[in-house]
């Protein structure tokens, strides 16, 4: 009766899940990377910048980090700092090894824009995309694997970063 019993709640709970459509359980449908539809109907281009997801298999830190070393230098380097606005400093996470490219979700931007991270552990800085997280301020911030790398910061460590919006911001 007991497994009877356990079985039928696991395909009730599958059943509510299938329909869902938002959240960690939204189907991943599309193609993302070079040849990509992005917004505005655009097809993204090889070398347009935008790194390529890393494939199913990767298991390792180098399999995860798609990113080239020229884009890499192109991402340490510092801009103006009349161009920039602190935002203040958080606390910092990996965030998910597979979304590509340079970027940071944080608390401490309402909006998409271009901005910087600075590790004042060793003073190295990263040009990325700073994305809204939609947490509460303190929450702290979620980072790219290739933006950690430049940083030299601990991959399993809770950095504190000082966050910079750039001149969009």
């Amino acid at each position: 009766m007991g497994l009877m019993r356990g079985m039928v709640m696991a395909l009730m709970a599958g059943g509510m899940l299938a329909g869902c459509t938002e959240g960690m359980f939204a189907p991943k449908t599309g193609k993302t990377g070079p040849g990509a539809m992005v917004e505005g109907g655009e097809v993204e281009k090889p070398g347009d910048g935008v790194a390529p997801k890393p494939p199913a298999s990767a298991r390792t830190v180098d399999q995860f980090d798609t990113t080239t070393e020229a884009e890499k230098q192109a991402a340490a380097a510092k801009p103006a700092a009349a161009a920039e606005k602190r935002l203040g400093t958080t606390i910092a996470s990996l965030g998910d090894p597979t979304d590509p490219g340079f970027w940071a979700e944080t608390p401490l931007v309402r909006v998409a824009q271009s901005g910087r991270l600075e590790f004042p552990g060793n003073g190295n800085s990263v040009q990325v995309e700073l994305r809204p997280s939609g947490g509460p301020a303190g929450s702290g911030t979620r980072v790219s694997l290739p933006a950690f790398q430049v940083l030299g910061a601990p991959l399993t460590g809770l950095p504190e970063l000082v966050v910079f919006a750039g001149p969009a911001g």
